[in-house]
């Protein structure tokens, strides 16, 4: 291992001598995944955005490749969102993420990449998995239905990917990061996940002066959250030291209900109102936290970022920027 861990010796030439594109690079995970590339010595890292680069079109894929000749590719662009853009979009999330990942893998393996890195997700799980989730459990049931179409594209690439390493040698791995949040985030209310809507919620409900809040669900479900920059940590890792076709989590193992997080981000923005629980609406899937012990195991990598005070960095984020807006 001592070679991989000297950032300044044998694994230094990894970073600054090989081109990488990172799809999905001007996002949310992205961006925090160019800098911790860049920060290990990455020279060459190529961000194709959607306005040029298309990648549901077979050209634009041909085109990015050709533009950027990468020896690695982290594929991190999907189209994503919470339940209830999941519940009214199911077939564009399904074929949008399907048809990008599986064309840009092929014609990467036709054009000789040396490395593909597939970003999973959580939501590929079965919906009663036994807590903690561990990779083997991947195939044994049907996904949460409000996520399922977006979570069976992804999972499609863990199959490509196993396909093409056994039948051409093709290196490709499949990473499943649990939900991420951190500064960044997406907070507008139609497509946020949980922690950026409710932070959005209980700031404006107090400065609004409001008694109460009202919160998805019972609040009954469970957690599992990785601060983004402990998840672009976890990638790089992969990238520079995983090489086996076996899918691998990255999460915090730490697990917490709704209705504890909620409370929490109450007190961490000033609300001191009610908080009302909308049992009417969907709860999604009961349980969610990941075994994180194979991703320590194969590249060493474990979250490093207590959740309060990664919490406390996104609500800071979003009081500064909102201003901007």
């Amino acid at each position: 291992m001592g070679a991989h861990l000297d950032s300044t010796g044998g694994m230094m030439d990894f970073w600054t001598s090989k081109r990488f594109v990172v799809t999905g690079g001007a996002g949310f995970l992205g961006s925090y995944v160019v800098k911790a590339l860049r920060q290990r010595g990455a020279e060459q890292v190529f961000v194709p955005r959607s306005a040029q680069y298309d990648l549901r079109q077979r050209e634009a894929v041909l085109a990015l490749l050709n533009d950027a000749r990468p020896h690695v590719i982290i594929h991190l662009a999907a189209v994503v969102g919470g339940i209830g853009a999941n519940r009214e979009h199911p077939a564009e999330f399904f074929y949008d993420n399907l048809i990008m990942g599986a064309q840009l893998m092929h014609e990467a393996w036709q054009a000789g990449v040396e490395k593909f890195v597939s970003i999973g997700t959580v939501c590929a799980y079965p919906k009663f998995t036994p807590v903690p989730f561990k990779e083997s459990s991947l195939w044994d049931g049907y996904p949460e239905e409000t996520n399922a179409p977006y979570g069976l594209a992804k999972k499609m690439l863990l199959v490509q990917g196993q396909a093409y390493r056994q039948q051409y040698g093709f290196n490709a791995i499949y990473l499943l990061p649990t939900n991420l949040y951190g500064p960044g985030d997406n907070f507008d209310p139609r497509s946020s996940h949980v922690i950026p809507a409710l932070i959005r919620k209980c700031v404006e409900a107090r400065e609004r002066g409001d008694e109460q809040i009202v919160a998805w669900g019972t609040g009954s479900p469970t957690r599992e959250f990785l601060y983004v920059e402990d998840a672009a940590e976890g990638i790089v890792l992969a990238t520079e030291r995983y090489n086996k076709p076996d899918p691998v989590n990255l999460g915090s193992g730490m697990e917490i209900s709704i209705k504890d997080l909620t409370e929490l981000i109450a007190r961490l923005t000033g609300f001191t109102g009610r908080i009302v629980w909308d049992t009417s609406k969907p709860d999604g899937q009961p349980r969610r936290m990941l075994d994180t012990s194979r991703a320590y195991e194969e590249f060493g990598f474990k979250a490093s970022t207590p959740f309060e005070e990664g919490l406390r960095r996104t609500v800071a984020w979003y009081l500064e920027h909102r201003e901007a807006g």
